[in-house]
C-alpha cells in the first residue's frame, strides 16, 4: 500500500474538518457533523484497521522509549499514529469551540485558539481554556 497516499488522505480529511469548524456557521447543525462525527469517525476507522493489521508486526510497544521508537518505525503504524493526533486534536477543537460559543467568545477570537489546537494540540487546549475563563469572568451570568 502507498502509505504516503493514506497519510495525505487523512491529512486532507482533517483539514476539511478544521475548515468547516473554523469557517462554517455553527447554526447549520448538519454541517457541524463534519468535524464532530464524520471526519474523526473516518480517521478512527483507518486507525483501527492499520493498528489491527500492523501493530504486532511492528515489534514495538508502549513500555519504553525504545519500544515506541520501534513501533513508529513501521510506516503503517506511523500513519495510524498521525491519524490519532489529527482526530483527537480536531475533537478537542470541536469541544473548545462549543465551550467558547457558550461563553460568547467571538469567532474571530476563537480562530487563533483553534489554529493553535490544530498545530500544537495541548497549547491550543490551554489557550482555549484561558480564553473561555476570561470571557466567563467578564460575564459571570453565562451558563457553564
Amino acid at each position: 500500500m502507498a502509505w504516503d497516499s493514506t497519510f495525505s488522505l487523512i491529512g486532507s480529511l482533517a483539514m476539511l474538518g478544521w475548515l468547516v469548524l473554523l469557517l462554517a456557521p455553527r447554526r447549520w447543525r448538519v454541517l457541524g457533523w463534519v468535524p464532530r462525527w464524520l471526519v474523526p469517525g473516518a480517521i478512527a476507522l483507518v486507525y483501527t484497521a492499520l493498528m489491527g493489521a500492523h501493530f504486532t508486526a511492528s515489534g514495538g510497544g508502549y513500555g519504553s522509549l525504545a519500544e515506541v521508537r520501534q513501533l513508529f518505525a513501521s510506516d503503517p503504524v506511523l500513519v495510524a499514529g498521525w491519524g490519532h493526533y489529527l482526530a483527537f486534536d480536531l475533537l478537542i477543537g470541536v469541544w473548545l469551540a462549543d465551550r467558547m460559543d457558550r461563553a460568547a467568545v467571538p469567532r474571530l477570537l476563537q480562530a487563533p485558539v483553534l489554529l493553535a489546537t490544530f498545530m500544537f494540540g495541548p497549547v491550543g487546549w490551554l489557550l482555549g481554556l484561558c480564553t473561555e475563563a476570561v470571557a466567563r469572568r467578564r460575564n459571570p451570568s453565562l451558563e457553564a
